[in-house]
């Protein structure tokens, strides 16, 4: 018998930032995997980050994670979307290696010294004092541990379809499992079923590339790790073509055949990423739609093409993508599928993602409802780290909406629940100005190293970093200079006679340090990725000290904390629908009870009023 503190199972990409968290917090951590092989694979889009995802994969890397650094070994492609808007909204993406993806990832977890990789199927949790003490294995072995990770991705009870033919399986090639469903199913947990899909692959061999648009990577790549400087991989161009109005009509003359159509799903998919089917129905005045070809390796002929995702029959799929343009002679080397699966609803959880009703068990990725890599191992993080804190008798460390995207998604999860597999946006973060993915270092980088996340290295790299942003700041607040003064360098500002430091010059629009270093010729002395980071930061501060006075007002709502025996049932002036919605929500603090549907301001202060009352009646006891 095996003992640990922290037992992970699940090798995906939740799984691996979840072990690697655990290790890092000092943690003896076990990852369990039902093949070692399986271990970081891109089961979906061979790609990384994105609008909000990208954000999410920075902030992981700002902790000291795994995500990031791999993602940057394995991306053939960098772009950083929405470059033309403001940096609260760009977001870094890239396309990646699948085979250098898992082989950097393995070897990530095979370094780790704390950390023991098992192979084999979790069918069964350990129960001491109705408490989760480790796992049982399909082979009858037992790996006790103090608390237990689980990421299970697709593959609790999933089901793959194409057409009407409908088959287990947790992906294309693996087996679903079955048996921990069923006893996931005695902690009368609140399940449901969701769906998502994957497009067929494609031969590059046979595609018609000298006829399609490429897109290009960036000249300058934005990589996601604070650590690295630029990509080791070879890097190429993808590809774009479209959908055509015979393309629609295959997919419309076959929609009865169609698994989602046909009847043979009942989960629910992501909206924001609908399948070729979705796409004609929904957008049913389109004439066509955008196809991105992208390589899945720099050795592999494998081409997914990111757009047309289907649980169509083969033989439909084979008509349809032979209809798009340059791709009349494609062959398709997998069929496209969906595949449904259990989860979780995330209101089970608490803030640190640990099930509410069964202590020691701590759930991330989809089966919390998410969709998503990105999504998935900044979660694992989460709950990698606070399992560890656990195993430590320390208590658990809970993300914020004011602090990161990571706190967003676990709010988000915990007390509005999911209707379809949850994706990440920056729409989603009310703070997001001061949420960038450029400064998430120093948002982030501090609450790691105090917690024990973060190593000597990476500290020692960011407090670099900052002293010479603090030492740069200094000086543009130091000099100030009235609108004649500015106007030498060419800056062009209201002639009303009030001197202004550099760094307010600097928050003006299309003020640059070139034209800065006319008045203060020391700035050409800071580094080149210094001197972008203050322009991005005096760029928003105005915004950001007014959005200040909102993030005090949420942290101390935040701090107002419900206890976990509160009874909202009963309360008087509360509504019988949104007394039920509280129980059912149990939000940990005020902050959260005033995002649960249909809270009003009204009925938030008579919960504080009565919280206040419990609070008196407590110190007089």
């Amino acid at each position: 018998m095996k003992h640990f503190d922290v037992v992970v199972v699940g090798g995906g990409h939740a799984g691996c930032d979840a072990a690697h968290a655990a290790v890092r917090m000092g943690a003896k951590t076990a990852l369990v995997t039902l093949t070692i092989g399986g271990i970081g694979v891109m089961s979906c889009n061979p790609a990384i980050g994105g609008l909000g995802k990208g954000h999410l994969v920075r902030e992981i890397d700002a902790l000291d994670g795994v995500m990031g650094r791999v993602a940057d070994l394995a991306g053939i492609q960098f772009r950083l979307l929405n470059r033309r808007k403001g940096p609260a909204v760009q977001g870094p993406r890239a396309q990646a290696d699948r085979k250098i993806y898992r082989e950097s990832m393995l070897r990530e977890m095979q370094n780790q010294p704390n950390l023991t990789i098992l192979e084999g199927e979790a069918t069964d949790f350990i129960m001491e004092n109705n408490r989760v003490s480790g796992i049982t294995l399909s082979d009858g072995s037992e790996v006790r541990s103090h608390a237990v990770v689980l990421t299970t991705g697709t593959f609790l009870r999933g089901v793959i379809h194409i057409g009407d033919i409908s088959r287990p399986g947790g992906r294309m090639g693996d087996r679903p499992s079955v048996k921990l469903a069923e006893r996931i199913d005695s902690f009368e947990l609140p399940l449901g079923r969701l769906k998502t899909g994957t497009p067929p692959r494609l031969d590059a061999r046979t595609i018609k590339w000298d006829l399609l648009e490429k897109q290009e990577g960036d000249e300058e790549p934005v990589m996601f790790s604070f650590l690295s400087k630029s990509p080791s991989a070879r890097q190429v161009a993808c590809a774009i073509t479209h959908t055509n109005e015979r393309t629609h009509d295959i997919i419309r003359e076959n929609l009865d055949r169609s698994a989602m159509y046909g009847g043979h799903i009942e989960g629910v998919g992501p909206r924001y990423c609908p399948s070729i089917e979705d796409k004609i129905v929904r957008f049913a005045d389109k004439t066509s739609h955008q196809v991105f070809l992208e390589p899945e390796g720099l050795d592999d002929n494998t081409v997914y093409p990111n757009g047309i995702s289907t649980s169509l029959p083969e033989d439909v799929q084979d008509d349809y993508v032979r209809s798009i343009y340059a791709l009349e002679d494609a062959k398709i080397i997998q069929p496209g599928y969906a595949i449904e699966y259990d989860y979780v609803d995330p209101r089970a959880l608490d803030a640190s993602l640990a099930v509410r009703t069964v202590p020691g068990l701590y759930l991330a990725g989809q089966i919390n409802g998410t969709t998503g890599y990105e999504e998935a191992a900044a979660q694992g993080l989460v709950a990698g780290l606070n399992a560890a804190l656990s195993a430590q008798s320390k208590d658990p460390h809970h993300f914020g909406r004011s602090d990161s995207y990571i706190g967003v998604m676990v709010d988000d999860l915990i007390t509005r629940g999911v209707t379809e597999p949850y994706r990440m946006f920056t729409s989603r973060a009310e703070f997001r100005l001061s949420l960038r993915a450029d400064n998430a270092d120093q948002r982030l980088t501090p609450i790691g190293r105090a917690l024990g996340l973060v190593n000597d290295n990476r500290y020692s790299h960011f407090d670099k970093k900052l002293d010479m942003l603090n030492s740069g700041r200094e000086l543009l607040q130091s000099a100030s200079f009235s609108p004649k003064e500015a106007e030498i360098s060419g800056i062009k500002i209201k002639n009303d006679g009030v001197r202004r430091s550099a760094y307010q010059l600097l928050s003006t629009p299309d003020v640059s340090f070139d034209q800065l270093s006319v008045l203060v010729p020391e700035v050409n002395e800071l580094d080149s990725e210094v001197r972008e980071q203050l322009a991005r930061d005096a760029l928003y501060a105005n915004y950001i000290d007014r959005q200040q006075r909102d993030v005090d007002a949420m942290r101390r709502d935040e701090a107002q904390v419900i206890p976990a025996d509160f009874q909202f049932k009963g309360i008087e002036g509360l509504s019988n629908e949104l007394q039920l919605k509280l129980e059912n929500a149990r939000p940990s603090n005020l902050a959260q009870a005033a995002r649960v549907d249909g809270m009003t301001p009204a009925a938030l202060t008579l919960l504080l009023a009565k919280l206040r009352q419990r609070q008196k009646m407590e110190k007089t006891a």
